[in-house]
């Protein structure tokens, strides 16, 4: 089934101004123009309707008796009467002409175009999408929280006043075990949502899925990740020892920075 750019970009190809485009489909004229330029519409070698440099305006008819239309389908131009769209419509009973109109009248325009681009979706990209930002998340959070050693304390002002004995403040400090067991607290929590989407993902994806690669190496990723969370908290009931592993870890953590900057240059 064709999708609604898909369609678009047709009419646009048979002539049609980006207004006429927008009423049709009930998008913005903004986003006809995205669509445009996303997709590489090109329309050269194609006549608008509205092109200018036509100098023909005498209308003239065959002779009477002319014989010229005998057998002669009709109009073949796609504006009257187009059956390009047949059988790529929604499905019975969809209802988008009637949500986009909601979202064009009780929303900002950046908001409805916005709204209209995820309509377009399809909901296994969605959740893949969704996977792809909470494990970034996840590798961000480890420069954002990251504790560089065991005297690692933050000292925050929290307010200040003027009293009648002097000058008052109230200061907000966090050491190194208090900032590492949040940041412990917080990861395990994203890793297990993380987690929920990658099943709802495999079950959800065709056996042949590209992303299935991708999602097998995420996979040993979380699992060596909740492992290493798990020795350092103590979850698997033995005494930690500080025996070199969280510096490890954290030489771990800059080469995965490293390597993902590596990426960002590249």
């Amino acid at each position: 089934m064709k999708q609604k750019h898909e369609l678009a970009q047709e009419d646009y190809m048979q002539g049609m101004k980006y207004k006429e485009l927008a009423e049709k489909y009930e998008v913005s004229i903004n986003t006809i123009k995205s669509w445009r330029k996303r997709h590489g519409w090109n329309r050269k070698g194609v006549h608008p309707k509205d092109e200018k440099g036509c100098t023909q305006t005498k209308k003239t008819g065959a002779p009477i008796g002319n014989k010229n239309a005998v057998g002669n389908s009709g109009n073949k131009n796609p504006k009257w009467g187009n059956k390009n769209a047949v059988g790529h419509g929604p499905p019975k009973g969809n209802h988008n002409a009637m949500t986009h109109g909601f979202f064009r009248k009780q929303f900002p325009e950046d908001v409805a175009d916005l709204a209209a681009e995820i309509m377009e979706k399809n909901p296994i990209d969605m959740l893949w999408e969704n996977i792809t930002i909470q494990y970034t998340a996840i590798i961000r959070a480890q420069r954002l929280m990251f504790v560089k050693y065991q005297e690692d304390t933050t000292k925050e002002l929290r307010k200040n006043k003027v009293t009648e004995s002097g000058f008052e403040e109230e200061w907000e400090i966090q050491f190194a075990w208090d900032k590492h067991a949040t940041f412990l607290n917080a990861q395990s929590r994203a890793m297990t949502t993380l987690s929920q989407l990658i099943e709802r993902f495999d079950r959800l994806a065709s056996v042949d899925d590209k992303k299935r690669l991708e999602l097998d190496k995420l996979k040993a990723d979380i699992e060596k990740t909740k492992a290493d969370t798990a020795r350092i908290k103590g979850v698997d009931g033995e005494e930690y020892e500080d025996d070199g592993f969280k510096e490890a870890l954290e030489g771990k953590v800059e080469e995965v920075w490293d390597d993902h900057d590596d990426d960002s240059e590249a």
